[in-house]
């Protein structure tokens, strides 16, 4: 799934692995039986999908879950390490909700115009975006570790009437406010509750005051019908400058992900997810928030990557969204640990047991490795992967040790599944089945079946934001072509096994558009043309790893006019470089290239002269 920007995995400690549960399986006093009635309760692999949804907006998701199940607990969340999770019921975030949106329409009086939302996750994200999408506004998710100049390129280019900002960002807001780089009516400081002063207000004094007005009367937030085509998100694909896409979404494309999603996954009231990535990804707030939303479920919010393991324990989440770093972070400090405590063999021959038992509908694994699970606390039963690939064997661990491994596919532009393993029928290794709304189909495959990958889907975007003209390059015929090569199997799954498109995605999660980067580089004049790619790592023997690369056709007659006659490559490569390191400074850390290649003969390319990257790039591996 290409959707994830990179964030830095923390170094996990878990105690030590006794397994003394594992010497004697005869002591577990197993209830075969019993066990063996649960399975056949459960759904049948052959069977086709689960119950399906029929939501046509998110505002009717809301008015059900939020009645449905008001006393459930919703979110819960820390303010700081050393106290304990807050729960907060579906029917205070109603309110809340209900509140907001009131005080946008009628209290600043900002209706159906675009607002930011930006900051860590935390409470306020999931009420704001929530009040926006039931109709408030336009929804505007931003990238919190983007610098200033790119949240000021974001906001003009979004024509944002607000902003709604973490109390962590409002350093970098108030030197926004202070610059008068924007036409932002108000910016809204999240718990907060500050009067209303000039442009600055709190969140919570809004809430406070769409109270007010709906204890006077004032209903007509609930009131408003949301058109499921109407254009309600608007998410840019990579980065803020004039060369990055904004992907318009609407209700009906979050409704039908929740709608197709249900039909593979079974979330029920008692499930909850930890919400580790980032709240701007659709795939964090499509699938970590609205589904579980949805469904009754509870949100813990992890309070930050080094606090994973202790909010496990703490929380016990049932299921995780995550992307493979994580995952694989995970399996190595356990298997460690294990081999550390000398029970790797008794785990390994218990796996093969627990597997032989399972085919025949004996499942006891939970009971065999419990230490693993408390250690997860105690009740994960689902791990969901996306963002990029992981290696089989460890999703196949996850599955040895009982729990069900999934992984999905999709975009930005796909709001984001369009591909993902049914939990009744896991396929390790494959991106799963086309959803029930979507159709995929490989494009031109070669003798492998391989082709890219095109998807007409119910969740498919509205279009590029003021952008006519690349919609039609990428959607045609009602197919939008991903860029992404890969083949179907006989059973229908989906294989990713590369890309013949411009985004480079990183094995922890990276987007990165090349064109973005290429622009700043056309202004170099000792570079006549340039590709930048993501190159892998042979030097280090990590195939995965990939190095953000430039190859460059220098402008010869630019640097013998600026830097003289006679140069050798080397201090051809050198000027270049220097001249590299500037573009750099102007980039966020992930986007900076980390190696030059020159290259001396002309880049293949197509009849409408546009470089062939899948071919440029296959010459190199």
């Amino acid at each position: 799934m290409r959707i994830l920007r990179d964030f830095k995995i923390p170094d996990f400690k878990f105690p030590k692995f006794k397994m003394d549960g594992l010497s004697n399986i005869e002591e577990m006093n197993v209830d075969y039986e019993s066990l063996k009635n649960q399975q056949d309760g459960k759904i049948k692999k052959n069977s086709k999908t689960y119950e399906i949804t029929n939501y046509k907006t998110i505002k009717e998701i809301f008015r059900n879950s939020t009645t449905k199940y008001a006393e459930n607990t919703f979110i819960l969340e820390k303010n700081n390490s050393k106290e304990p999770f807050k729960e907060i019921k579906y029917k205070e975030f109603r309110s809340d909700v209900i509140s907001l949106g009131t005080a946008l329409n009628d209290y600043l009086k900002i209706k159906d115009t675009r607002i930011i939302i930006i900051g860590e996750n935390t409470y306020h994200w999931y009420v704001s975006y929530m009040s926006l999408l039931c109709g408030s506004g336009i929804a505007v998710p931003v990238d919190k570790e983007l610098p200033e100049n790119e949240i000021v390129n974001v906001i003009n280019r979004a024509k944002a009437t607000a902003v709604i900002y973490s109390t962590k960002k409002k350093e970098v807001i108030e030197k926004i406010i202070a610059s008068n780089s924007t036409d932002v009516k108000y910016f809204i400081q999240m718990n907060s509750d500050d009067e209303l002063k000039g442009k600055k207000v709190g969140l919570d004094y809004l809430i406070k005051q769409g109270n007010i007005l709906i204890n006077n009367g004032n209903n007509t937030y609930m009131d408003i019908e949301v058109d499921p085509n109407e254009f309600r998100v608007l998410l840019f694909t990579s980065g803020t400058t004039s060369n990055s896409k904004g992907v318009m979404l609407c209700n009906r494309n979050l409704a039908e992900n929740i709608n197709a999603v249900s039909a593979y996954v079974k979330l029920y009231e008692n499930d909850r997810l930890l919400s580790i990535l980032p709240l701007h990804h659709t795939y964090e707030s499509t699938i970590g928030y609205l589904l579980p939303f949805s469904n009754g479920c509870s949100v813990s919010i992890c309070q930050g990557l080094r606090y994973i393991v202790s909010d496990l324990q703490e929380t016990k989440p049932t299921a995780i969204l995550t992307v493979p770093l994580l995952v694989e972070n995970l399996y190595k400090k356990i298997n460690a640990n294990i081999k550390k405590s000398k029970k790797d063999g008794i785990v390994n021959s218990m796996i093969h047991i627990t597997n032989a038992l399972k085919s025949v509908n004996i499942d006891i694994k939970r009971k065999v490795f419990n230490e693993i699970y408390e250690n997860l606390g105690g009740n994960l039963r689902i791990i969901v992967s996306a963002a990029a690939p992981i290696d089989k064997k460890i999703g196949k661990w996850v599955e040895d040790i009982g729990i069900t491994f999934l992984q999905g596919y999709g975009l930005t532009e796909t709001a984001p599944i369009s591909a993902l393993t049914p939990e009744y029928k896991t396929k390790v290794g494959s991106a799963g089945k086309p959803v029930i709304c979507a159709d995929i189909k490989i494009d031109n495959p070669n003798e492998n079946g391989e082709g890219e990958i095109l998807i007409k889907s119910e969740t498919l975007m509205l279009g590029y934001y003021e952008d006519e003209e690349a919609t039609k390059e990428a959607i045609i015929d009602g197919y939008f072509h991903s860029g992404d090569i890969g083949y179907l199997d006989d059973d229908g799954y989906l294989f990713i096994t590369g890309r013949c498109k411009n985004v480079i995605v990183t094995q922890n999660g990276k987007n990165i558009y090349p064109e973005e980067i290429e622009l700043m580089l056309g202004d170099i004049p000792e570079i006549k043309e340039s590709m930048v790619y993501g190159k892998q790592d042979t030097e280090k023997k990590n195939d995965k790893e990939l190095i953000i690369t430039a190859k460059v056709i220098p402008n010869y007659d630019e640097i013998e006019k600026n830097h003289g006659k006679g140069l050798t490559d080397e201090q051809i490569h050198d000027i270049i470089w220097e001249k590299i390191k500037e573009v750099n400074r102007k980039l966020t850390s992930y986007k900076a290239i980390k190696r030059l290649e020159i290259k001396k003969d002309e880049f293949e390319k197509t009849t409408t002269m546009k470089i062939k990257r899948y071919v440029e790039i296959k010459k190199d591996n």
